[in-house]
């Protein structure tokens, strides 16, 4: 494996959290992280947002709430 650098790391450092490279890239991403304090806090930052949007994601919306937002979403596709 060879160190990718920084620039490359950063640029696919959402498709590295999602594991959406092929496992070469993924392995010298990985590798570049174990070594670039910079980078892996990066990481660190990406990981900790993923993981709570996920967590957000799993709530479900109050029923008010969600009738409200169908309403004008039938509103906006009625005008269009």
């Amino acid at each position: 494996m060879t160190d990718c650098g920084c620039e490359t790391a950063k640029k696919d450092l959402e498709e590295y959290l999602h594991n959406e490279l092929c496992s070469v890239d993924f392995d010298d991403i990985r590798e570049h992280l174990a070594n670039c304090a910079d980078c892996a806090s990066e990481h660190h930052v990406g990981r900790v947002l993923t993981e709570a949007v996920q967590r957000a994601c799993k709530e479900t919306a109050p029923e008010d709430l969600r009738a409200q937002v169908l309403l004008k979403l039938r509103a906006v596709q009625a005008t269009h």
